[in-house]
């Protein structure tokens, strides 16, 4: 079977940074752990967390966060994003 998607009006945000939206927290984790764990060009602080009913998950730069019809927040990556929603008036 195949099945569409209802057509919802969201709201959502791109982050960037630290500030950009106010369900996003500094990602946890040190730079020393993270190079430990054999990511030497990740940079925590250029990411961060937002916790949603799934548990957290991570937000990079550029990400969307969208705010869904129940008022949670989650992040979407840019082309998904892109490929799921269009401009609404």
């Amino acid at each position: 079977m195949k099945f569409r998607k209802k057509t919802i009006v969201v709201e959502a945000t791109q982050w960037f940074k630290m500030g950009d939206h106010p369900a996003v927290e500094q990602f946890p984790w040190s730079r020393a752990v993270i190079k430990a764990e054999g990511y030497p060009d990740y940079d925590p602080w250029d990411r961060g967390i937002i916790k949603t009913l799934e548990g957290d998950h991570e937000v990079c730069p550029g990400d969307w966060i969208i705010t869904s019809v129940k008022g949670e927040h989650y992040p979407c990556k840019p082309d998904i994003f892109e490929m799921t929603y269009e401009a609404a008036e």
